[in-house]
């Protein structure tokens, strides 16, 4: 477990696989938090008082004990784990899973998630999602199915942050209208990482 830590608050979404990834990391260490909820998609996050604490306006964000606050899941995640086997202490492995990190943000969220958010709280039909959003998702989920061929974490021999931060959304590409039935490893890693998270199966 991660040590020195007060409890924080955890500012977010209960909606958001960004959000989850920090409660979740919390939760795995047994670190003290308590939630707020944040209607982000009513606009909480662009109110004066919010911004006043996270100023890039996004969720999730934490608010430490001593005031000092940080945003951006990847970041908080990272800090929280520190001290922890969620973070590798070889430097190799521990480069391999900020490679995750970078990735999931950049190749796999942004077509992912936005596919699904598209498809739950926009109402658009799988048949009208943007067509290069969809390869894009796809070519992501493609990219996990052969890393994770023959190995059962991204980054070394246990589960780590990164693990994490790509289980968010993976777990419900379904809903965004990606079908997992032809990736046999990614279903797996993903049944993996809920058993060590303690979460219930997506529907």
């Amino acid at each position: 477990m991660a040590v020195g830590l007060e409890p924080v608050k955890i500012y977010g979404n209960a909606g958001s696989g960004n959000c989850l990834k920090v409660k979740w990391t919390a939760d795995m260490l047994g670190l003290p938090y308590t939630w707020h909820e944040v209607d982000s998609l009513n606009g909480e996050t662009r109110t004066a008082a919010y911004l006043a604490k996270f100023p890039m306006g996004q969720v999730p964000g934490v608010e430490f004990a001593d005031g000092r606050r940080l945003a951006q899941s990847n970041a908080i995640m990272r800090y929280l784990a520190r001290g922890s086997a969620l973070l590798p202490e070889d430097p190799f492995l521990a480069a391999q899973m900020d490679e995750w990190l970078f990735w999931e943000q950049y190749s796999h969220e942004p077509y992912i998630a936005v596919c699904r958010s598209q498809m739950v709280y926009r109402g658009i039909s799988r048949e009208d999602r943007e067509p290069w959003r969809v390869e894009r998702g796809e070519a992501a989920l493609d990219v996990m199915e052969r890393h994770l061929t023959g190995r059962d974490w991204l980054a070394g021999e246990g589960m780590t942050v990164a693990d994490i931060a790509l289980l968010a959304y993976s777990r419900v590409a379904h809903e965004g209208g990606f079908d997992l039935a032809s990736r046999p490893a990614l279903r797996a890693w993903v049944a993996r990482g809920e058993t060590q998270l303690n979460l219930a199966l997506a529907a």
